[in-house]
């Protein structure tokens, strides 16, 4: 079976101008450099060759051919070499929220079916539009609830954002007094959650509390703090660097939405943020740009 779907090709395609049988501004002998460099694969080899030896043709064919992880590999490969020679020549980007769709194709490739395949159902999408409208419709109207009746809301919203993206959302639970607001799963690792829908920013004194809370469990539970208002710069400094936390704002879950990013991707880019520089918030408009 096909790695890559009719449709969703014509959308690396495009992504990696495969027209007139070239990708992006490889030669024969660049192109072969990049796989043996970056891939340890030599894309010269004639099986690669059965649509016609042309170098966006090989790649289509390889595409094909290859184990789905070094299919999605090689998507990735070429993504950063795309953004890396598209930035240094200070082109603009030719395709609309480029990187929002490409993500998007790389999880319904990675997608796995869930229990209600076994019984012939198909499995849910990777992507659906309706869903992310509904989901960015329904954030836009948290702002007219009351406080209280919109606390409990903001709680269930974020689960229906993490269960769109397949993040094995878990309820509100409590434990000896103590209020978790949520928890989802992201690469392997548990994220318990912290929402607060405040007119005022987030200060140093919620963050230690919501930290605390994450040391009284185990050592690699890790937290995601959402806080729609934002956190206040000093809070964030007096916060620190190196602790087991990442923080999102309401800019951050709108722009998500909006440039239909996937959140697992956000969150994904977050964490690495954070672990390469200690600090527990970088904007989604930072992390994408552009």
């Amino acid at each position: 079976m096909s790695n890559i779907r009719t449709l969703d090709m014509k959308l690396v395609d495009d992504l990696f101008e495969m027209g007139g049988g070239y990708v992006l501004d490889f030669s024969d002998r660049t192109m072969a450099l990049f796989f043996i460099e970056e891939l340890n694969v030599d894309i010269d080899d004639p099986i690669y060759q059965e649509q016609g030896t042309s170098k966006a043709k090989r790649l289509r064919c390889y595409l094909n051919k290859v184990d789905l992880a070094t299919a999605v590999k090689t998507l990735k490969s070429l993504w950063d070499y795309r953004e890396a020679t598209r930035r240094d020549r200070r082109r603009k980007e030719w395709i609309e929220n480029a990187e929002g769709r490409f993500l998007s194709l790389l999880n319904r490739m990675q997608g796995k079916p869930d229990n209600a395949a076994s019984t012939g159902q198909p499995p849910k999408p990777a992507f659906d539009r309706p869903k992310i409208l509904a989901l960015k419709q329904g954030l836009l109207a948290l702002s007219g609830m009351e406080p209280q009746a919109r606390g409990y809301a903001f709680e269930g919203w974020l689960r229906d954002l993490f269960s769109t993206y397949g993040l094995e959302a878990r309820e509100p639970f409590r434990i000896r007094g103590e209020q978790i607001d949520g928890s989802f799963v992201l690469q392997g690792q548990t994220y318990l959650v912290e929402a607060k829908w405040h007119s005022a920013q987030t200060g140093a004194a919620d963050l230690h509390a919501f930290h605390g809370k994450l040391e009284q469990k185990a050592a690699w539970a890790r937290g995601l703090f959402v806080s729609n208002s934002g956190f206040t710069d000093d809070g964030l400094v007096a916060f620190g660097r190196g602790k087991r936390v990442i923080c999102m704002d309401g800019f951050d879950l709108f722009e998500t939405l909006d440039r239909e990013i996937p959140l697992n991707h956000v969150l994904e880019r977050k964490v690495r943020r954070a672990a390469e520089t200690g600090l527990p918030f970088a904007r989604v408009r930072d992390l994408f740009a552009s």
